[in-house]
């Protein structure tokens, strides 16, 4: 179930949510929408970071992939569904300013960062206060931090205070970002593997650069040999495998960007059509106008002269004109199975929630949806109303279960931040026969098994939600 009402009398004290990107306003608005008083902290522009570049709330600072889209095959598609369910502020906003990205919902970055700041500022029951948190004053009776992978020394060494730990950060990277104009295209193409359309119906939402053998091999070399930016006091800092630097994955073998970010499948060279490409680089649209688009999986942290002479050896991008370079930021989260209680509340002081990345999920839409949960529990408390989670078989339980230590040990030391993945959810048999009764093939039976396991997740979030004393905010 979700909330019980115990009280109709909401506290009159306000929730302070510390954080203004993703994870906190998602948190702010379902709080708001619940009719929770909310104080909505943001640092920016009083104190920057590293990434930021403005003073927008829910600035998307690396990619704007919100990723697949397909509810039915594809995990992430499917806590896409359960959020806008919900009343998703970020999903809402998302929606209204797509960009083509093929099977994946694109965002025009900058639009979608206005919109939630417009709505969030909008709201009579938030108020937005500029300004660093550097510590939790003791007269707040509840916070819901959300300071995301940027969280600022101060208040890090005072969550590392309150948790007992010995470090919260890892390392993440951001990938260059080209002008349209600038980009070859008697040489690259547009297309998407498999033709595959996404949200806005697009079949050739990228722009492909292709390599063969001897183009790939000398790129791979001076990406190697390239000058990096090297941070020594963050040498023991791990990566997230998630958003590797290229230059990481190729020291781990000249193949592995191939087999990754540049493999080419599933595309054919329209100006060599009997060619097939032995890699290729994939640029997808960055804004709305589609004048800028990003280098896919193309973080780095390759000095900044180093970038321009590398990338510019990629056919179609010789004269690339790079809007943005990449760069590397260091990311910060906690041991969430070992510091946090299923209600996201830190176990040394309960006043405190967490949120988003900063819990050890990774990615804009998994950190927006504990946002979204964390917001409910925080407005359940504050009107004296019990809560509880989304069932485990739900994208939104699943990802409660895995920082809360459904998959680990809590004493584990080897917690790490994850992507919502079907691996999270617990598994079901795949059917053998399809509905009209014809026997699945091996493949097949994969594919139904995941339709089978999001049809599941919706009906029992749509009973829970039905339960709840509490409606889905708008």
């Amino acid at each position: 179930m979700g909330l019980r009402r115990k009280s109709p009398q909401m506290s009159s004290d306000p929730i302070h949510i510390v954080g203004g990107g993703l994870a906190g306003c998602e948190a702010a608005w379902q709080a708001a929408q619940a009719g929770a008083r909310v104080v909505l902290h943001e640092m920016r522009p009083v104190r920057g970071t590293d990434a930021h570049r403005t003073d927008r709330l829910a600035e998307l600072v690396c990619s704007n992939s919100f990723r697949s889209d397909d509810a039915d095959y594809n995990a992430v598609g499917l806590l896409h569904a359960e959020m806008r369910r919900l009343g998703s502020l970020i999903m809402g906003c998302a929606d209204a300013f797509q960009t083509p990205a093929g099977g994946a919902l694109g965002v025009d970055r900058e639009g979608f960062a206005d919109a939630v700041t417009r709505r969030i500022e909008g709201h009579a029951g938030i108020r937005v206060q500029r300004g660093e948190v550097g510590a939790i004053p003791g007269d707040w009776r509840q916070v819901v931090v959300a300071t995301g992978p940027l969280t600022s020394p101060a208040l890090a060494q005072t969550i590392l205070g309150l948790t007992g730990e010995d470090t919260l950060s890892f390392f993440d990277a951001i990938a260059p970002i080209v002008h349209a104009d600038s980009i070859d295209m008697a040489v690259a193409w547009k297309q998407s593997r498999y033709d595959k359309a996404g949200p806005g119906g697009d079949a050739a939402a990228y722009v492909n650069c292709p390599l063969d053998r001897t183009q790939y091999e000398a790129f791979i070399d001076a990406l190697l040999a390239g000058p990096k930016s090297e941070f020594k006091d963050w040498e023991n800092v791990p990566y997230f495998d998630g958003c590797l630097p290229l230059e990481v994955m190729a020291e781990r073998g000249r193949d592995t960007p191939r087999h990754g970010p540049m493999k080419p499948v599933g595309l054919t060279n329209p100006h060599r059509p009997g060619e097939k490409p032995y890699a290729v680089v994939q640029l997808r649209q960055d804004n709305a106008l589609g004048t800028l688009w990003n280098m896919v999986g193309f973080q780095t942290k390759l000095k900044h002269g180093a970038q321009t002479e590398v990338f510019r050896t990629i056919p179609g991008l010789e004269r690339a004109v790079f809007a943005r370079l990449g760069g590397l930021h260091r990311n910060t989260f906690i041991n969430s199975p070992r510091v946090l209680d299923a209600r996201l509340r830190l176990k040394a002081d309960q006043r405190l929630r967490f949120a988003g990345q900063i819990t050890g999920v990774e990615g804009y839409v998994e950190s927006a949806a504990i946002g979204l949960i964390a917001g409910r529990m925080a407005a359940a408390e504050a009107a004296g109303r019990a809560f509880d989670p989304p069932p485990a078989t739900t994208a939104l339980g699943a990802l409660i279960g895995h920082i809360t230590g459904g998959h680990l040990d809590a004493g584990s030391r080897s917690f790490q931040p994850m992507n919502i993945n079907f691996g999270l959810l617990p598994p079901m048999d795949a059917p053998r026969r399809s509905p009209d009764g014809l026997r699945y093939g091996p493949g097949e039976r994969g594919r139904a098994k995941k339709k089978a396991m999001s049809q599941r997740a919706l009906a029992d979030l749509d009973a829970w939600s039905a339960a709840s004393a509490l409606a889905p905010a708008l």
